[in-house]
């Protein structure tokens, strides 16, 4: 508000009184989490829904697609760990889903093909 000697001017267009830009920019934060859209979802979808028929390709997926994480590992310098590196397959955004497809596999040599699936352990 400005005042002038007869004359209160407020310039609403111009200076938003605090509760307003607050409540203007939880709209927008709102408006902006409604609008996302997950390109990474159709693909995620198929390999929930892929199924396992065949014998060569869950010997494939199941050499493919690691147990346990390769990155991860323990620095040792003369006998003291110094550094760990965590794993990063969980930064990978299909990691579930990968995950999924070798237990599925897995599952599939074991009860369809009656196998023995120690050495992908």
């Amino acid at each position: 508000m400005l005042k002038t000697t007869n004359l209160s001017i407020i310039f609403p267009a111009f200076i938003q009184p605090e509760n307003l830009r607050q409540t203007a920019l939880v709209e927008k934060k709102k408006a902006f989490a409604k609008s996302k859209y997950d390109v990474l979802q159709p693909l995620r979808q198929w390999l929930d829904e892929l199924e396992i028929q065949n014998r060569k390709l869950a010997h494939f997926i199941a050499k493919l697609i690691p147990a346990q994480c390769p990155f991860e590992r323990d620095i040792v310098l003369f006998g003291r760990t110094i550094a760990h590196i965590p794993p990063m397959c969980k930064l990978n955004p299909l990691y579930d889903q990968f995950v999924g497809l070798r237990f599925r596999a897995l599952c599939y040599l074991v009860d369809e093909c009656g196998e023995d699936i120690q050495s992908y352990c």
